[in-house]
């Protein structure tokens, strides 16, 4: 598990710049791949430690659902 306080790990939404796409779901773990086969990213494991995280390589952001989440660390 990384260090909760290491600032700087997901990229920051940038109006006009940053795709606007967020993706609900219901799990706390998360894998990113860009969404587009071949032509996308690596596939990477992200964990939602609060509400949200925003891929660095594609900035989608996954939102957690409301009452989703408790995996109790799985």
């Amino acid at each position: 598990m990384r260090d909760p306080q290491i600032t700087g790990y997901t990229p920051k939404p940038v109006p006009g710049l940053t795709p606007d796409e967020e993706i609900t779901v219901t799990t706390r773990s998360v894998a990113c791949d860009g969404g587009k086969g071949p032509l996308g990213h690596p596939m990477i494991y992200m964990r939602i430690e609060d509400h949200q995280v925003t891929c660095p390589y594609c900035s989608r952001t996954f939102v957690l659902a409301d009452g989703a989440g408790d995996d109790h660390g799985h």
